[in-house]
């Protein structure tokens, strides 16, 4: 491995040694800050990403035909994902690499295979439609045009901000800071007593799946609860932007034309020897990361889907004839407007839409992220290609292909529309198998994965190999 003047003396136990890939450098790991506050966001990131469709749609959809039997499923499918991101950042607090990069040193091509997993899931521009659908129902317009301008905003956001985590940090903070205030009206303003009461039933039947709601719809709303796909691979991207761990030394991803590029060392990861300093930094390094995710992402996920779930169920549970589209959205406002007042169910579409453009920029961003990375880090390492500058690129490229699909008229396309279905679990079920690998065989003894944590990994590859079965088979039933 190549020394550094900051190396701890001698070179690092980490079984990281790669062909594919060049040693990490050696260096301490970097103190945890004092002022912890001042790091806290990675998980609210990634949360705010995650409330899109299936907090506004999915899971209020359930709750208007089936009641809030099914809640304890969103807490066990937020925590499964609890697990998989912390597996996920386990990697790059203890490397500074991503995991995508991880998984490369085992097979040079992992990375690759799930980047572009990653963007058949997403080329459909389905939150940004949704997102200029609910727009629309405010002020009118053609919800296909209003969406092409989103999908150019977030162009520019993403690549003319000078550093592009800290200008998505933001967004996602106004956006779960505007949400939270909705839902405190809510639940004064528009949740009656008869939904308060049904509450407990979302723990006190615990195992029991509704009988009124097809077995492919639950399952998706277990497993894709808060996160999914590609999202939940990128909080190594995230935190490493945020400077934890061995990720201090990463430069930041920066526009290329507003930012000012910094310089590494190295086009690999760092790695520190595991003596007692360092270990000692580690499991602080750990629980805080622990505790940050299990904070924002988890509780900021399972409170919004519940608020959701029981805001459906107060205005419409038992309406027939409702779909689990963005068709669902526009009913449930109109059914406010008239309960509290025509200003409550507008604020309602409006924050839904901004919610929805968020998580838009965030897929937007965690998609070039990805793929960014593993061209950087695998196949383009020479200095003329900077990760801003690939990234700028994968960004306009994913923006101007949703441009060009809402331009030539295509009406959510039936071939992306099922890729997208069956790609986010199957990405799921792989990545959960490399995981275990990557912590057990590329990591020290004292950092690798172990007990409990690899049985929840066991369990989210069963969880997930099932869902992908379903969902294709349903896919396959429904339009095949």
């Amino acid at each position: 491995m190549k020394r550094t003047d900051d190396s701890p003396g001698a070179d690092a136990p980490f079984p990281m040694r790669s062909r594919h890939l060049p040693p990490p450098e050696v260096r301490a790991l970097p103190a945890l800050p004092p002022k912890t506050w001042r790091i806290i966001g990675p998980g609210i990131v990634g949360a705010g990403v995650g409330l899109a469709s299936g907090e506004f749609i999915l899971w209020p959809y359930i709750a208007s035909q089936a009641g809030l039997v099914f809640l304890w499923g969103a807490v066990v499918g937020v925590i499964t994902q609890w697990f998989i991101n912390m597996e996920i950042e386990r990697y790059t607090l203890a490397t500074g690499e991503t995991a995508m990069a991880g998984f490369n040193r085992f097979w040079p091509h992992w990375g690759v295979v799930l980047a572009l997993l990653t963007y058949a899931a997403n080329l459909w521009p389905g939150w940004a439609t949704s997102s200029a659908t609910m727009f629309s129902y405010v002020f009118g317009g053609d919800a296909t045009v209003i969406a092409i301008v989103l999908l150019l905003l977030i162009g520019a956001i993403l690549t003319l901000a000078p550093v592009v985590y800290s200008a998505l940090e933001g967004l996602i903070f106004v956006k779960v800071a505007l949400i939270g205030g909705f839902f405190v009206l809510a639940v004064i303003l528009a949740v009656n007593m008869d939904t308060w009461k049904e509450l407990p039933e979302a723990a006190t039947n615990v195992g029991q799946f509704p009988s009124d709601i097809g077995v492919a719809v639950l399952m998706g709303a277990l497993a894709y609860a808060g996160a999914g796909g590609g999202q939940n691979l990128c909080q190594s991207n995230w935190i490493r932007d945020k400077g934890f761990g061995m990720g201090h030394y990463v430069p930041r991803l920066v526009s290329p034309v507003t930012g000012k590029e910094e310089a590494s060392g190295s086009t690999s990861g760092y790695v520190f020897v595991p003596d007692e300093e360092n270990l000692a930094r580690w499991r602080r390094w750990w629980r805080f990361a622990n505790t940050e995710q299990a904070l924002t992402f988890g509780v900021t996920t399972i409170v919004t889907i519940v608020m959701t779930s029981l805001l459906a169920h107060s205005t419409l549970f038992g309406t027939p004839g409702l779909t689990d589209d963005v068709g669902f959205v526009e009913v449930e406002g109109e059914v406010l407007k008239a309960e509290v007042g025509d200003w409550f169910g507008v604020l309602f579409w409006l924050i839904g839409g901004f919610a929805l453009f968020s998580s838009a920029t965030g897929i937007v961003d965690y998609t070039s992220r990805l793929a960014a990375d593993v061209l950087k880090s695998t196949y383009l390492r020479s200095s003329r290609h900077s990760e801003s500058r690939l990234y700028f690129w994968l960004v306009w490229g994913l923006v101007g292909i949703g441009v060009l699909i809402l331009s030539v008229g295509f009406d959510q396309p039936l071939v992306l529309l099922v890729i997208s279905a069956c790609v986010a679990g199957l990405m799921m079920f792989v990545y959960s198998g490399l995981l275990i690998m990557m912590n057990r065989k590329a990591l020290p003894a004292p950092l690798k994965v172990r007990g409990f944590r690899v049985a929840a990994l066991v369990w989210a590859i069963g969880l997930f190999g099932v869902l992908s079965v379903l969902t294709i088979r349903q896919q396959i039933l429904e339009h095949f």
